[in-house]
């Protein structure tokens, strides 16, 4: 008669999940590893090809197209291209230079502000049908203006009456080069003056300080030549 033999003793239960359960760990370990490896690699690489945003955009105003440099847009809704019905800038002065960011501006602070002694700030709208600069200085602003004129270094000077809708304002003209503006006087606050012209269906207003008539050629040869920069197709 055979003996009877022993039953198979039967596996502990630690040691067989870690014979069944030790690759398969060690697997996703290496596999997280080089996952965490490559985004580590990759990760630069995505913040370097991040687009920046364009120097200058392309704006229409009516019928005008502006090539207008992104820094210079006051109003962080009016930074993009296309056509729009209004965009407010500034510009550094003399050099004409965007200026350094500034805090954010809305439309109900955008000229709650006094103008900034070293800025020619400018606005550009469409003219929706409005009389022109040119035929407001030759029909409309003599008919207010005092007839005594002062005239220094070729730009002529004459205060409107008191009971004209400019009052407390002065206007300053002269023909070479031809320069039209319209200026509050200095009192609780330094005067600031408003120069307008037409482009292409579109409306240009400059504002700049009273002071700077002291050199208005110079101011006169600004807003063209910021006209000109916007224009060109070059920039």
């Amino acid at each position: 008669m055979k003996p009877r033999s022993s039953p198979p003793r039967p596996t502990p239960l630690g040691n067989r999940s870690r014979s069944s359960l030790g690759p398969l760990g060690l697997s996703s370990l290496v596999s997280g590893a080089m996952l965490a490896l490559v985004i580590y690699l990759l990760w630069p690489t995505w913040r370097a090809t991040t687009p920046k945003d364009p120097e200058r955009l392309p704006i229409t105003v009516g019928s005008a197209l502006f090539n207008v440099p992104a820094n210079a847009i006051r109003m962080h809704m009016q930074r993009r291209a296309g056509p729009q019905e209004r965009i407010d800038l500034a510009f550094d002065y003399p050099s004409l230079a965007p200026p350094t960011p500034q805090p954010h501006v809305t439309a109900e602070t955008v000229e709650a502000k006094p103008i900034a002694a070293d800025r020619i700030f400018l606005s550009i709208a469409a003219d929706g049908d409005v009389v022109t600069p040119t035929e407001r200085a030759r029909t409309i602003y003599p008919r207010y203006v005092e007839a005594e004129a002062k005239t220094r270094d070729g730009l002529i000077g004459r205060a409107f009456r008191d009971s004209s809708p400019y009052r407390d304002e002065d206007l300053f003209t002269a023909e070479q080069p031809p320069f039209v503006s319209r200026c509050t006087r200095d009192a609780m606050t330094p005067g600031v003056c408003l120069s307008e012209r037409r482009v292409d269906g579109a409306h240009l207003t400059f504002r700049f300080p009273r002071s700077w008539l002291s050199d208005w050629r110079q101011v006169a040869a600004s807003m063209d030549k910021l006209v000109e920069q916007m224009q060109s197709k070059t920039n």
